[in-house]
C-alpha cells in the first residue's frame, strides 16, 4: 500500500460542509502542498487551501492523523471545505495534480483492516451502519463493529484450540505420561461448540432479515385489492389501481418500517390461469417471490362471486384478508373463511377504506414482525457469509464426533472447524473474497 488515496467522504451535491480524505504516504506532504503547513495531530485548524499555481480554492478546516493512529493505521487527513460542487472538484484536481489516486469502493476500509485496525466482521459492520435505515438495522451494525461477532468467535476458537490439544496429545504420545481419557476430555467441549455454533449459524438468519428486510407478499387473485392496500399501506400511489383485471403483471416492492424494522411488502400480479404471455410470466414471478417471502397476505374480494383458487404457497401464520367489507358481500368470502380454517390461516374482513382497518392491518404486521426479528439482544452472525462458515465448522466437529477410533481425523477436522471460524473475521481469506465483500462499500469508506 504505497499510493496515497484519497476520496470525498460526504455525499455528492450542495451541502453546508463537504469532507475529503486522504490516507498513505505522502498524506502530509500534499497537506503542506495545499495548505501551506500541517497543523498538529488531532487539531483541527483552518487554513487557506491553493492550488499549485497558487490560486484559492477555499479557507478549510484541516486535520491530520499520524499512523498508525489513524482510521486506516496509515498518515492520514481530512479536509473540511464549503459544500458546493465546485469547491470540492477543485480540490479534487488539486489533490489528483500532486499525483495521489482516487480511493476503490471502501479502500479507507479495506486499509483498515489489513493495518490490523479492524477485522472483517468489524468492517461489515461499518458497511451496514453506513446502509441502516431503521433502528434495528443501526444497533444490530454497532454490536458488530463493536466487536461482538469476533468477541464469541475468538471464544470458540480458543475452545477448539484446548480440544485440539487434547486430541493431539492422545496421537503425539500415546504411550508417555498423559491421562489414557485425554482425547475423550474434549467430546464435552466439542459438543457444546456444535450446539452453540447451530444455533448462531439459526439466528444468522434473523440477523440477514434485519439487515436486508422482512419480506411481506400480497397475493390472491385479479382484482382482491393487492394494488389498493399497498397504496394504504405505503401512503403514496406505488401502483396502478384499476378495475381492469391483469393490471400488476410485474412484483412492485415498497420499503417501509415496521415496529423499526426494515420490511419489504410486494404487490405481485393476480393469480390466475391466463393465455398472455406477459401475464403468466407474471403469475410466475408472483409465486416465486411469494414463495420466498416471511409471511403471506392472502386477499380475498369478500363481494365477488367467484370463488377463485387456494394459493399453493400460503403457510401456517399467514394472513387471509377478505377485502371490500364495505361491499354488499358474496359467495367468495364465505369460501375464503371456510379455506382459512382449513389452512389454519386467521381470517379478518377490511377495507381499504377504513382507518380503523388500516390500523389493525398495521398493528398485526408489527406483532408479526417483531415476533420475527426481536431478540434480548441482535444476533452476533448477520450475513450468510457467516451462517456458511458457522454451518461448515459446525459440520466438521460432527464428523470429528464420529472419529472415534481415528483421533488423527478428528484432530484434522476440529483444525478445519478452527479455519472455517477464523474465516469469519478475515484472517485466513482468499484475496478474491476480501475484494468482493469490499467493493459493496461506497467511495470514500
Amino acid at each position: 500500500m504505497t499510493d496515497t488515496i484519497y476520496a470525498p467522504a460526504t455525499a455528492a451535491g450542495r451541502s453546508a460542509v463537504a469532507v475529503v480524505r486522504l490516507s498513505g504516504p505522502r498524506t502530509k506532504d500534499a497537506v503542506r502542498a495545499l495548505a501551506g503547513r500541517a497543523p498538529a495531530a488531532r487539531r483541527a485548524t483552518l487554513r487557506t487551501l491553493r492550488e499549485a499555481g497558487g490560486e484559492e480554492i477555499d479557507r478549510a478546516l484541516v486535520l491530520v492523523f499520524d499512523g498508525p493512529e489513524s482510521y486506516t493505521g496509515e498518515d492520514a487527513a481530512e479536509f473540511h471545505v464549503h459544500g458546493g460542487a465546485a469547491v470540492v472538484a477543485a480540490l479534487i484536481e488539486a489533490l489528483s495534480a500532486l499525483g495521489l489516486r482516487l480511493a476503490e469502493p471502501g479502500e479507507f476500509t479495506r486499509r483498515a483492516f489489513e493495518n490490523g485496525k479492524l477485522d472483517l466482521a468489524q468492517a461489515e459492520g461499518v458497511a451496514d451502519l453506513i446502509e441502516a435505515e431503521t433502528e434495528a438495522q443501526r444497533r444490530q451494525a454497532l454490536e458488530q463493529l463493536g466487536g461482538r461477532l469476533s468477541d464469541v468467535q475468538a471464544r470458540w476458537t480458543e475452545a477448539l484450540i484446548e480440544a485440539l490439544a487434547m486430541l493431539e496429545a492422545a496421537v503425539d504420545f500415546p504411550d508417555e505420561e498423559v491421562p489414557q481419557d485425554v482425547a475423550a476430555r474434549a467430546r464435552p467441549a466439542l459438543e457444546r461448540l456444535v450446539a452453540e455454533l447451530e444455533a448462531a449459524a439459526t439466528d444468522a438468519e434473523r440477523g440477514e432479515r434485519i439487515r436486508e428486510g422482512y419480506r411481506i407478499a400480497l397475493i390472491g387473485a385479479p382484482n382482491a385489492g393487492k394494488s389498493t392496500l399497498l397504496n394504504a399501506l405505503a401512503g403514496r400511489d406505488a401502483a396502478i389501481v384499476t378495475a381492469t383485471p391483469g393490471t400488476t403483471r410485474d412484483i412492485i416492492e415498497v420499503p417501509m418500517v415496521l415496529a423499526g424494522y426494515k420490511a419489504l411488502m410486494a404487490d405481485t400480479a393476480g393469480l390466475r390461469d391466463t393465455g398472455d404471455e406477459i401475464e403468466a410470466e407474471g403469475v410466475r414471478r408472483a409465486r416465486a417471490w411469494a414463495a420466498a417471502a416471511d409471511l403471506r397476505l392472502w386477499l380475498v374480494d369478500g363481494s365477488s362471486a367467484e370463488t377463485g383458487m387456494v394459493p399453493m404457497e400460503l403457510r401456517p401464520g399467514d394472513l387471509c384478508l377478505i377485502t371490500k367489507r364495505d361491499l354488499p358481500s358474496g359467495p367468495a368470502g364465505a369460501w375464503a373463511a371456510g379455506q382459512a380454517r382449513r389452512l389454519g390461516l386467521s381470517a379478518t374482513e377490511i377495507t381499504a377504506k377504513g382507518p380503523g382497518d388500516l390500523a389493525w392491518v398495521r398493528a398485526t404486521l408489527d406483532e408479526r414482525i417483531v415476533e420475527a426479528l426481536a431478540g434480548a439482544e441482535p444476533p452476533a452472525a448477520t450475513r450468510l457469509r457467516h451462517q456458511e462458515l458457522l454451518s461448515e465448522a459446525a459440520d466438521r466437529l460432527r464428523h470429528a464426533l464420529d472419529q472415534d477410533e481415528h483421533l488423527e481425523l478428528a484432530a484434522e477436522d476440529v483444525r478445519l472447524a478452527a479455519r472455517a471460524l477464523d474465516r469469519i473475521t478475515g484472517r485466513i481469506d482468499p484475496e478474491d473474497v476480501l475484494g468482493r465483500i469490499f467493493s459493496t462499500f461506497c467511495i470514500g469508506k
